[in-house]
């Protein structure tokens, strides 16, 4: 968990790592660099990116393989109760049947259309990340996070039009839950190791690197 150097370094988790896809509408709208700069301007490293045209194949297995059968039935159990909040029944009979129609929607929408794949690295990457991203639900996204000034989707909307709702971004929920996404995104000798100046004065205890 902790990180030792000898050069000056007292590292916390500074290589954990985070996973990132602009979705179809993200890159539509021709966000790609103002997302990227984002991350990139809290101190966050860009170790790996890529366009990718993902199937719908491609897209289940990134929904299920990180959740599984767990997830369908949350997803499913939230689903059921927003349909008794609007003082509807589900037309699906369970939980798990209701998880994967939204599964399935999520995954048709993922795979609509070409998405940029990165992977983001330093401390609490995953929480920075989902602090910049902002609330899934872009209606309720903060002002300042990337879903509150560039989208204006809510689950009501999409809901009335039976499709996922559009919030740009994927960024992974959880430190485990990254590990697997990056896994079915990336392969090993694709993602980087390298040097970034800013790492520094990010990480460096004593600023050693600043006087000449």
């Amino acid at each position: 968990m902790f990180e030792y150097k000898a050069n000056g370094f007292n590292l916390l988790m500074k290589n954990e790592k985070t996973l990132v896809i602009v979705k179809p509408d993200g890159v539509q709208r021709s966000l790609i660099g103002e997302i990227i700069r984002r991350y990139e301007r809290v101190g966050l490293k860009l170790v790996a990116m890529k366009m990718v045209m993902p199937d719908e194949d491609m897209a289940t297995k990134h929904y299920y393989e990180v959740g599984g059968d767990e997830w369908i039935e949350e997803v499913g159990r939230k689903a059921r109760a927003a349909y008794e909040k609007k003082g509807e029944e589900s037309p699906y009979k369970t939980n798990k049947e209701n998880g994967w129609a939204v599964l399935k929607s999520n995954a048709k929408y993922l795979s609509s259309g070409p998405v940029v794949a990165m992977i983001w690295e330093g401390h609490a990457a995953v929480e920075l990340v989902r602090k910049i991203t902002g609330a899934t639900a872009p209606l309720l996204a903060d002002v300042g996070t990337i879903r509150g000034d560039f989208t204006l989707d809510s689950y009501a909307l999409a809901d009335t039009d039976q499709r996922s709702v559009r919030n740009l971004i994927h960024a992974s929920g959880a430190v485990d839950e990254a590990e697997k996404e990056i896994k079915i995104w990336f392969e090993k000798d694709e993602v980087l190791k390298y040097n970034h100046v800013q790492e520094k004065i990010l990480y460096d205890v004593n600023l050693d690197g600043i006087k000449e």
